[in-house]
């Protein structure tokens, strides 16, 4: 069987539009200004971040000057998490979360607590990693200035039902006359996928990032609602209102506003050919291949995420086989790919190590086709069987679907 080359990691990364890079190649050149510069070449480049900032409005259904710009979706948490929580302190120091967020909300929570004195509650998942909404109601206090739960989770593609969660917070905090908590998602996986005007989802800050959605990397975004307040995480200058000073990635900015755009014009579409895409690969691996199961909610996912255990294999090495094949695909997120650390994740929905160890995601994209999937098909049962004959690894029968 001849190598085909079949990219399933678009949630790691995605290719810039070719429309999105047209757009952004001036930018290089000619356009070259400081937006910051008091001139005609600034006022250029000044005048096209203000553009894009109003296309990504449009699709939030926000004001322009609600838009922080950042360098991508960890930057944007760590603005949403440890710049509100320092800037609200004196209101309350208690965050809500859960285990299954991604590291860049993760690891600014623990930090509060750890170093800056913050207390945390973290709402437990079900097995499908998706989170109760009475649940999270239940571990809000007095002092909680924060709720920070991730919309579509990034390795096993389980949607939250954040509009739920959302409308009992702002209903219970009008209640009560209070300006707290506020309600945070991190949307990054979510953004083209599934819906995201914060008027109906009802949230008070959003992450999004560019490369998720055919933008170019190292730009992302933090939504923050009129009138609350972030300290800044560096300093040195005006930009951004002073919340994210620095000269802006002008071209980066660019690209975000008109991936933003297509993104949303594509959403319906898109969905729906990789839903009927998804749902064929997970059908035919567990039909195909002995010892597996399926890990995040089998219908409230995202329309492009494959999660799936392979008992009795190490991840890591199905991949690297899988790559050899010309297949390539991830153990979890990106953003801990040099990590040999099982999914913390899957450790949340109440799995073993081994079961964790085992886990792959596949994730599909605007230019997936059968054919694709129907390689990795072909691939997959021969380099699994051939793993678990020299696999020490015995999992446990009842982890099996």
């Amino acid at each position: 069987m001849e190598n085909k080359t079949v990219y399933l990691d678009h949630a790691a990364t995605t290719p810039v539009d070719t429309r999105v890079r047209e757009l952004m190649l001036p930018f290089l050149s000619e356009k070259f200004g400081n937006p910051s510069s008091f001139h005609t070449v600034g006022k250029i480049a000044a005048d096209a971040i203000a553009e894009s900032r109003a296309k990504i409005a449009k699709v939030l259904n926000i004001r322009p000057d609600e838009i922080i710009f950042t360098s991508g979706g960890t930057e944007a948490d760590n603005l949403a998490v440890l710049g509100f929580a320092r800037a609200n302190k004196k209101f309350g120091n208690h965050i809500v979360t859960t285990k299954v967020e991604h590291p860049a909300v993760l690891e600014a929570v623990e930090h509060l607590v750890k170093v800056e004195g913050f207390e945390v509650t973290y709402v437990p998942v079900d097995q499908f990693g998706m989170v109760d909404v009475e649940g999270v109601l239940r571990a809000i206090t007095e002092q909680t200035i924060l709720v920070s739960i991730i919309y579509a989770n990034n390795e096993i593609g389980t949607i939250n039902p954040i509009k739920k969660i959302g409308a009992k917070i702002r209903n219970d905090r009008e209640a009560g006359k209070r300006q707290f908590p506020i309600f945070h998602t991190d949307a990054c996986q979510a953004l083209g996928a599934v819906e995201v005007d914060v008027q109906k989802i009802n949230v008070d800050a959003m992450t999004i990032n560019a490369s998720k959605i055919y933008g170019p990397k190292g730009v992302g975004a933090l939504y923050l609602r009129r009138g609350l307040k972030t300290e800044p995480l560096q300093f040195g200058g005006s930009q951004e209102g002073r919340r994210r000073p620095g000269t802006e990635n002008v071209i980066g900015i660019v690209g975000f506003g008109e991936a933003v755009a297509i993104a949303e014009a594509r959403r319906e579409v898109d969905s729906e050919i990789q839903t009927e895409l998804r749902d064929y690969f997970i059908g035919e691996v567990l039909k195909r291949i002995a010892k597996t199961r399926l890990n995040g909610h089998r219908t409230e996912r995202l329309p492009n995420n494959i999660n799936i255990s392979f008992m009795d294999v190490e991840g890591e090495a199905l991949l690297l086989y899988l790559d050899a094949k010309g297949i390539f695909a991830a153990t979890g997120s990106a953003c801990t790919s040099a990590s040999l650390d099982p999914s913390h994740v899957i450790l949340a929905l109440g799995l073993p190590f081994e079961v964790a160890h085992g886990s792959l995601r596949f994730t599909l994209g605007r230019s997936t086709t059968k054919e694709d999937v129907d390689y990795a098909l072909q691939v997959l049962p021969e380099l699994v069987e051939k793993l678990r004959k020299i696999s020490p690894v015995s999992v446990d029968p009842k982890y099996y679907v």
